[in-house]
């Protein structure tokens, strides 16, 4: 093994390609030639002392040694990313990139418009979003802010409580126009419902008189909570939403008395950013946006079905 720490840009080569599965596909993503690419991970095998992908059919497969390494490299490429962001923009101007990262619906239905009145006053702040269901790890800086549904555990991260949201039943007029509105959670049976295909922790609160509701129940199943949305918006059957959301939406509630969980809303960063304006900023206009977001239901009429 060398003496000295292999470059950075060998590690960065090595992520790439673990991401990718390929030297052309790891090439592309990083603007690189393929035969540098190769030489970057032979160097990094070189300097380590072991082999770090045996080829496949499929591509490139990571070794045991590589996947060992995996979650240093990756920490290590999202300091680096987060240094690049740090120097975007001074600490004093709201200027330079944030990253935020979010849940699926959230990105496409309730941050965005927020996000845009935001930067329609302070242009200069460039946002990334990672759009994801799983909590990035703030305090290893792979996103700077974050939108959760459970209460950020870690000492040293800044952390608002925005409130709670409510989730209910919903389901669009036009199915309802075909089947008969259930009024008790028996009446559910033989309705179309629209839910999870594996499941995930947060499916646990979907119970109906302290009965989880379970795949087998859904005529239509996903994991993507955007595709869930849209089934529910095109009249695939009944399904769970976030009730500001379906009130946005024209939907109709059903079975409120028998199904209204609650999860909070938070929004975190790490400590160490918030004297820096942009963080600051972004997160302030945030909190404000969720916060106007969970009353909308009080300031819109419910919807209800006219008797037929």
């Amino acid at each position: 093994m060398a003496s000295s720490s292999p470059d950075w840009s060998l590690y960065r080569s090595f992520i790439a390609v673990l991401r990718e599965g390929s030297l052309s596909a790891a090439a592309r993503a990083l603007g690189l030639s393929q035969p540098t690419l190769g030489r970057h991970i032979a160097s990094l095998e070189s300097a380590l002392g072991v082999a770090l992908f045996t080829r496949s059919p499929d591509g490139l497969v990571p070794t045991l040694a590589a996947e060992a390494l995996r979650p240093e490299a990756e920490s290590l490429a999202a300091a680096a990313d987060a240094l690049l962001r740090t120097a975007s923009g001074s600490l004093k101007e709201n200027a330079g990139t944030v990253r935020l990262t979010v849940s699926e619906v959230f990105a496409a239905e309730v941050v965005a418009p927020i996000l845009s009145r935001m930067q329609a006053d302070h242009p200069r702040i460039l946002v990334e979003v990672a759009v994801s269901n799983r909590s990035d790890d703030l305090l290893r800086r792979e996103a700077d802010i974050a939108v959760r549904l459970v209460r950020p555990s870690q000492d040293a991260l800044v952390a608002t409580r925005v409130g709670e949201v409510e989730l209910g039943l919903f389901a669009h007029p036009s199915y309802l126009a075909r089947r008969p509105v259930p009024r008790s959670v028996a009446e559910l049976e033989g309705h179309a419902l629209v839910g999870f295909d594996r499941g995930a922790p947060y499916t646990r609160t979907l119970q109906l008189e302290g009965r989880p509701l379970t795949r087998e129940q859904f005529t239509f199943r996903s994991d993507n909570d955007l595709a869930q949305l849209a089934a529910i918006r095109a009249g695939c059957g009944i399904g769970a939403c976030h009730v500001p959301l379906a009130h946005r939406s024209g939907l109709v509630r059903v079975l409120p008395s028998a199904f209204a969980p609650t999860v909070e809303m938070w929004v975190a960063m790490h400590e160490d950013l918030r004297t820096t304006a942009r963080y600051r900023t972004v997160f302030d206009a945030l909190t404000a946006g969720l916060k106007d977001y969970l009353r909308e239901p009080a300031r819109r009429p419910h919807r209800q079905l006219r008797k037929r």
